[in-house]
């Protein structure tokens, strides 16, 4: 839970012994810590200054504006126009290996770009579905979808494992899923979450694009309140992002075997259900996928993430986009939950982007070779 001290909406109920995120104003900070030590509640302060720590990534640089392969920076974070330039940059200069297309278009008119990447090897190949940012303020997922193209185009010649990927398999990668709710992180409000539909009800904008999906929709997890930020929407679909996506997904679905969705924070690899706790058919196949991803991820920097059924391992969700992937007939499917468990949260140091991205390129490598095995 995160409560926002300046905003009357926030919710102030706070149940006991979870912990709790609170951001306050500067000038509430010092009247706030003796409340805390008189009622024995313990704290830590994780961001001295969160306004600073905010300008510090979204401050204008030059160099975030090189666009070419060789010059971009991908240890830096980019906003929605820098990232859909690099996606048309790609398209133009590696059309051997990749294909710009749309899937559609976002509520505020943004279109919804993916890259195709693989080579042109024969008429029929599997796929992965990869996408980012289905969150808008978890920024750590589409700096890796860039990564992950970064790495596929450096390494093609040279790692026979990508060679082999790209050679075997399509990737469908989506970089920004929630375009306009990423483009609003970037110019109002750093923690901003949902898409930005309106609502005619109410002054909320916005719904969850990950309780939107039609598999359990509205039940357990998520909010029928539109200014909740697990809002559901007011039917499935509701949102044009996720109409989108699911319709490409359902229109390849024989030719998709994966569906990789990569979110922020907590440092797990979950896979369905996240609606019930259920065991899924191919629990034996999909838990020693996961299982081998979790260890090669460790042993880049020793990062141990945990990895299981979401409902069990984070908590029960309805109407997500990994469990309709999967009752849609992708048999593996899984949702990342990248770096880190909370000290910096959703405000991930640049720093750490290498790091981060580097030890989940090894988890991918590891499942997608996992896909061109056999597993019974």
């Amino acid at each position: 839970l995160q409560v926002d001290l300046w905003q009357p909406s926030s919710p102030f109920h706070i149940i006991e012994g979870t912990v709790t995120d609170v951001r306050v104003p500067q000038n509430t900070t010092r009247s706030l810590l003796p409340y805390l030590q008189q009622a024995n509640i313990p704290y830590t302060i994780l961001i001295p200054d969160l306004q600073k720590a905010i300008e510090n990534q979204t401050g204008l640089r030059s160099y975030r504006n090189r666009r070419s392969l060789s010059e971009y920076n991908y240890e830096v974070y980019h906003s929605l126009e820098e990232i859909q330039d690099w996606m048309h940059h790609l398209n133009k200069t590696h059309s051997d290996l990749v294909h710009m297309f749309s899937v559609g278009k976002s509520y505020e008119g943004r279109p919804l770009y993916v890259l195709k990447l693989g080579k042109r090897s024969r008429p029929y190949k599997k796929a992965v579905w990869i996408d980012c940012g289905i969150h808008a303020r978890e920024w750590i997922g589409p700096a890796f979808c860039q990564w992950f193209v970064k790495e596929a185009l450096q390494t093609y010649q040279t790692d026979p494992a990508m060679r082999k990927m790209l050679t075997q398999l399509y990737f469908y990668i989506m970089p920004v899923f929630n375009v306009d709710g990423y483009h609003f992180s970037w110019t109002n409000d750093r923690f901003w979450r949902k898409t930005r539909s309106k609502n005619t009800r109410f002054h909320c904008h916005g719904v969850d694009a990950n309780r939107n999906w039609k598999v359990k929709w509205c039940d357990e997890g998520a909010s029928f309140h539109p200014c909740d930020d697990t809002y559901c929407g007011p039917f499935p679909e509701s949102e044009p992002e996720v109409k989108a996506v699911a319709h490409f997904l359902r229109k390849h679905r024989k030719q998709i075997k994966a569906y990789l969705s990569f979110h922020a924070y907590a440092q797990m690899l979950l896979y369905p259900y996240s609606y019930k706790y259920a065991t899924i058919p191919n629990f034996n196949c999909v838990e020693s996928a996961a299982y081998n991803a979790v260890n090669a991820l460790q042993s880049a920097y020793g990062i141990r993430y945990r990895y299981g059924p979401a409902s069990s391992t984070l908590y029960v969700s309805s109407g997500s986009s990994m469990d309709w992937a999967y009752k849609n007939g992708i048999p593996y499917a899984f949702a990342f939950e990248l770096r880190d468990t909370g000290h910096f949260g959703f405000l991930l140091p640049e720093t750490l982007i290498k790091p981060t991205c580097t030890e989940t390129m090894l988890a991918v490598k590891n499942i997608t070779l996992h896909l061109l095995k056999k597993c019974h």
